[in-house]
């Protein structure tokens, strides 16, 4: 038997196909493109999802036989609104998680509903990237398209509908509309009133493991599966990810370098941050996780090498790099607004202390070492109520650097543990499959048997002890230039 993990990035899709050892059969992938039609805006074209996974199912067919595919689900981008009329009709484009256009509904529910109110609702306060101040912006700014509106869901959960007819999502992903009583795992009746809608416009939820359906007969024939492939609920990519490097029991943390970046740490019990700068969402698990989240990490990077300086080649830029710990220059890595722990989508990106002997090495060390420095912010939070945090597992596509890594050692002085996969969300998808589809119990038993780490980093103490202070130093920066963010956003 094959399972099959769908990973619905933000910009591009990659299918990672699994045997029952946990073993990877095959991947493929396909990218597509975003679109920003105003300063702060994303949105997507939900179409173009299908086409990428159309478009990389008919790679991964010349590497292993569809028909052995027993189960599929997912791992994918969190928070975007998905609407569709009464046809299944897409509304309007996906407003996506790094979409930053909602503060007003933000400052609405935080401060008119208020704060502690949203947080008893949810367990979280609201922040531009989450789904409900989405609707909230639609329904104020757009009201003939909220007037059309039959369903709401979730970018995987979209794929999920046109796979097997099933209108699903699960409790990871959920946890991150602002809609769901994440204590209890079930919609927030509050929520749904404040934001002007109707249950019967939500998903049904289940959790991550669960099988929601089987394929749809036509999309069986149409990329040749079998008849009967179960469709599992799948993941938030977030939680997806940490499937698939096994950070499953209390206390384990996963520090992720995607297009954004997340410091995620697995909880046993309900336990609410009272200054909610940290999420708290459900596992995929069954259970809980603590979560911070920065808006640009390694897409910071990626605007770096590609926009500014001209190249793909990342390894090479990071080979000019003689010396980590002495750089002079500061990064704020704030492209695109920041959540943790700020929560401020005025903030922007900002280098400050170069001086004529700066070269482009500092320039890229400094990147590399802001994203981790804002990473650092949402571990100090945990450790700050009393998680104890010694190490953590490296994934996303950042992590792929050994630099990279070695500076996430040094900068939060913990030691980091390589895995035996670096496929991410999509591997977790596919774990989910397998268990969905009775090869194993639970979650924790997969992850137990199948994921392991082959490779772990300690922290050099010197660099640790350089990094502390220029830590505190880069600290400084965003609440020095927080009134010019502000200025320059609304002139």
């Amino acid at each position: 038997m094959i399972y099959l993990g769908v990973d619905l990035g933000t910009s591009s899709i990659k299918l990672v196909a699994m045997d029952a050892n946990g073993e990877i059969k095959g991947t493929a992938g396909a990218e597509y493109g975003l679109s920003f039609p105003h300063p702060g805006w994303s949105e997507q074209a939900p179409a173009d999802w299908v086409k990428g996974m159309e478009e990389a199912l008919k790679k991964l067919s010349e590497k292993i036989d569809l028909k052995e595919i027993a189960g599929i689900s997912f791992g994918g981008q969190m928070h975007g609104l998905v609407m569709l009329d009464e046809n299944d009709n897409v509304i309007r484009p996906a407003i996506l998680w790094n979409d930053g256009r909602t503060q007003e509904e933000c400052d609405y529910l935080n401060k008119t509903i208020g704060r502690d109110k949203i947080s008893a609702y949810t367990g979280n306060m609201a922040l531009t990237g989450f789904t409900a101040p989405k609707i909230l912006w639609v329904k104020k700014h757009e009201p003939e398209n909220f007037a059309k509106i039959k369903k709401i869901m979730l970018p995987k959960d979209y794929l999920a509908y046109v796979l097997s007819g099933v209108f699903c999502t699960d409790v990871s992903d959920a946890s991150g509309m602002l809609l769901l009583d994440v204590k209890n795992r079930k919609w927030s009746k509050e929520m749904i009133e404040i934001c002007g809608i109707r249950e019967d416009m939500l998903a049904k939820v289940f959790e991550s493991y669960e099988v929601v359906g089987t394929v749809r007969p036509e999309i069986a024939e149409k990329y040749g599966f079998s008849k009967d492939v179960k469709i599992i609920a799948g993941a938030g990519d977030n939680a997806a990810g940490a499937i698939g490097t096994g950070t499953t029991e209390q206390g384990m943390c996963i520090v992720s370098l995607g297009t954004s970046g997340t410091v995620f740490i697995a909880c046993d019990e309900y336990a609410v941050d009272p200054d909610n700068a940290l999420h708290m969402f459900g596992h995929a698990t069954g259970k809980y996780h603590l979560m911070g989240c920065m808006l640009s990490a390694a897409s910071s990077n990626k605007w770096w090498m590609d926009e500014i300086i001209g190249t793909k080649d990342y390894a090479a830029e990071q080979a000019k790099i003689a010396e980590i710990g002495k750089n002079h220059v500061y990064y704020l890595p704030y492209l695109m607004g920041e959540r943790t722990p700020h929560n401020d989508p005025d903030a922007r990106g900002a280098f400050i202390g170069m001086t004529m002997d700066t070269t482009r090495a500092d320039m890229t060390l400094a990147v590399l070492e802001g994203v981790t420095f804002a990473l650092r912010d949402s571990l100090e939070i945990a450790r700050s109520l009393g998680v104890k945090i010694d190490a953590v597992r490296a994934t996303g596509g950042g992590a792929k650097s050994p630099l990279w890594r070695k500076l996430i050692a040094d900068i939060m002085n913990v030691k980091v543990e390589i895995m035996n996969s670096e496929e991410g969300p999509g591997y977790g998808g596919a774990i989910l499959a397998a268990v969905g589809c009775g090869e194993y119990a639970s979650v924790s038993e997969a992850t137990k048997k199948i994921v392991k780490v082959k490779d772990e980093l300690l922290p050099d103490a010197e660099a640790v002890k350089a990094y502390e202070e220029k830590y505190k130093v880069w600290k400084q920066l965003y609440p020095a230039l927080k009134g010019v963010y502000r200025d320059v956003a609304h002139k």
